[in-house]
């Protein structure tokens, strides 16, 4: 038995062959189950259901309020992601440095699959920052 919890995310897809190619080849993550209106990835040790869909999917206006990603505990694996995305598909938003300096600081860089959902890869500098330092307001690059 699995001494940990295990994150499950379903997401709208259009092509289970485009959802593999970004998310299997690309990004790494391994194919699991798979029929003609889902596939299953092992993303990162963590369960993404990409669930067919024929509702047209429309790309959004910001990264705010809806993505998700990971976190990467270790610099140099974040480090191997960028560079493998870098050489495949052109960021949503570059890769950049937040909270210079600061408790906070981390590395982060956006994608958009296919079927416009937004994607965000991070990495803490300090991994306290990760869910702690609660004395921290900042939170995002959000302005409105």
């Amino acid at each position: 038995m699995v001494n940990q919890v295990i994150f499950h995310l379903a997401i709208p897809i259009n092509s289970i062959n485009e959802a593999k190619n970004f998310y299997s080849d690309i990004l790494g993550a391994k194919i699991g189950r798979e029929n003609q209106h889902a596939v299953i990835f092992d993303f990162y040790g963590h369960q993404l259901v990409g669930h067919t869909t024929k509702e047209i999917l429309i790309p959004p206006s910001s990264i705010y309020p809806r993505h998700f990603g990971l976190i990467f505990i270790h610099e140099s694996d974040w480090n191997l992601l960028l560079t493998r995305c870098q050489d495949h598909l052109e960021l949503y938003q570059p890769a950049k440095l937040r909270f210079k300096e600061q408790l906070t600081e981390h590395q982060t860089f956006f994608l958009q699959d296919p079927f416009y959902n937004i994607l965000e890869f991070k990495f803490y500098r300090h991994y306290e920052a990760i869910f702690g330092a609660n004395h921290i307001i900042s939170i995002g690059d959000r302005e409105d």
